[in-house]
């Protein structure tokens, strides 16, 4: 079904007085640098709270979120970036937040920038806003390999769903609570959340956008996509966004008042178009 068929509302604007926003840090052995990154958080963005998902880390990673003023959710086993992420997720809806941003631990993520990823979600623009370093800055080098591998993700996304974007690798996002909801059932990948997760957003009827950023070099530890895991990470993600359409016409569908039923054939019928008979 094209995306004109869906009947989707625009997010009532959330003002920053009253929203309730959490800062998602999903985290695997990240000791060195998480301590730095949630004192940043906390300066640029004090009226936040903040959660870290310890992906089963093996070092101090627990004790440093807690001594730097975050709650710690405790995974019993490894779950891989896109669980950890999808924890925070679910902890938003439980506790009722109105929106999430979603950052690295390592520091790669500037915090002063957080407030321009969200402000498109607390002014009800935008359901989903990515942090983007080509419309920004990145103040490092970039491995050539990577950078192929974020064109040609960045192409693949812009001709599925007709909209540019320049850096469909970036985790640093802002979501407001109807995406969150979204994310937070069977619809978000455990390892690599990347393009697919943009396609899937916009054929969920979703509204995404990019805004400019800064991100920085990480301060300790190493990139997911390093080495050897970054054959895999590419193999992976065009499997992934195969798969991705392939279920397109299961994709649950955002329809008026952002509900869901969970259920893909109860979703799909609810959005389908209806004929109108001439009387």
């Amino acid at each position: 079904m094209s995306a004109s068929a869906l009947v989707v509302d625009k997010p009532s604007p959330l003002t920053s007085a009253v929203a309730r926003v959490l800062v998602v840090v999903p985290a695997h052995n990240e000791q060195e640098s998480l301590g730095d990154t949630l004192d940043r958080i906390r300066s640029e963005m004090p009226e936040t709270d903040m959660v870290v998902v310890n992906d089963y880390s093996t070092d101090r990673t627990s004790e440093v979120a807690r001594a730097h003023g975050a709650v710690v959710v405790e995974l019993p086993w490894n779950l891989g970036y896109g669980g950890a992420v999808q924890t925070g997720f679910k902890y938003a809806v439980a506790h009722g937040y109105d929106a999430v941003v979603q950052m690295d631990a390592d520091g790669q993520h500037d915090p002063a920038s957080a407030r321009a990823v969200l402000a498109p979600v607390l002014a009800g623009e935008a359901d989903v806003v990515i942090g983007s370093r080509f419309l920004g800055r990145a103040d490092y080098a970039i491995p050539a390999p990577r950078r192929l591998g974020m064109m040609l993700f960045g192409r693949i996304a812009t001709a599925v769903t007709h909209q540019r974007f320049s850096d469909p690798t970036s985790g640093f996002q802002a979501l407001h609570r109807c995406a969150v909801e979204f994310f937070a059932r069977d619809n978000y990948p455990s390892d690599f959340p990347d393009a697919d997760t943009l396609i899937l957003l916009s054929l969920a009827g979703f509204r995404v956008r990019e805004v400019p950023v800064v991100m920085r070099a990480r301060t300790a530890g190493t990139s997911m996509h390093s080495n050897l895991r970054a054959v895999y990470y590419v193999a992976k993600m065009l499997l992934s966004i195969l798969m991705v359409l392939l279920r397109h016409s299961r994709v649950p569908r955002r329809v008026a008042g952002g509900a869901f039923t969970g259920d893909a054939d109860a979703d799909a019928r609810r959005t389908r178009p209806t004929r109108r008979t001439q009387s």
